[in-house]
């Protein structure tokens, strides 16, 4: 078998609420964010309507534009995470997606101190 044989077998199709979550969990990652998931969930039981909100995704062909609420843990720099934010959430939807990633505007919303 030839291990580059890219011969299209079918279609993938992403559904619209996997590109906010994506984004959600991208931006989880980041140090100084706050949690989004409530402290009795668990790793693998995902609250996407919990995690996805206050994100705003739109898709334009293969363009995404994001815009999403966060919050950051009291002590860290805004601008610092919010720039860490914005790659990992490109980064990451791009990565798992191969869509163009043409924005990502982050609000915070809170301050939390925990």
């Amino acid at each position: 078998m030839n291990s580059t044989n890219n011969e299209k077998i079918g279609s993938v199709r992403i559904a619209t609420d996997v590109v906010p979550l994506i984004a959600a969990l991208a931006a989880q990652d980041v140090e100084g964010v706050a949690p989004i998931q409530d402290k009795k969930s668990s790793a693998f039981k995902i609250n996407t309507k919990r995690t996805t909100k206050g994100i705003k995704v739109d898709i334009k062909g293969k363009k995404v534009k994001v815009d999403m609420s966060i919050g950051i843990i009291y002590g860290y720099q805004v601008p610092e995470i919010s720039a860490k934010v914005q790659t990992s959430v490109k980064t990451a939807i791009e990565t798992m997606t191969n869509l163009e990633v043409t924005d990502v505007n982050v609000r915070i919303n809170s301050v939390n101190n925990l």
